[in-house]
């Protein structure tokens, strides 16, 4: 299992989205609630997210490799938590 690495502020309205969504798919499906997902606050930690590259939120690394950015569905997180898996 890959660890998931989540970009986020706050004040956004598709990052709370796809945080609900990752809690229904997680309640859908048990094999996800053992996935290993870091959430990082960009205005929280500005040092953390300086680092990677991107430029809208929600956004999803796995293996510090850039797999989604911006306004999901859950369907597309469903794909990120299933890449993480594989």
């Amino acid at each position: 299992m890959k660890p998931i690495l989540m970009f986020t502020m706050g004040s956004c309205p598709h990052c709370q989205r796809a945080l609900a969504w990752m809690e229904e798919l997680k309640k859908e499906n048990p094999k996800y609630l053992g996935l290993d997902i870091s959430m990082i606050d960009e205005n929280v930690q500005p040092s953390v997210a300086s680092k990677y590259d991107y430029y809208y939120v929600p956004t999803y690394f796995i293996d510090d490799i850039k797999v989604h950015e911006g306004v999901p569905t859950k369907g597309i997180i469903r794909k990120i938590f299933e890449t993480a898996i594989e």
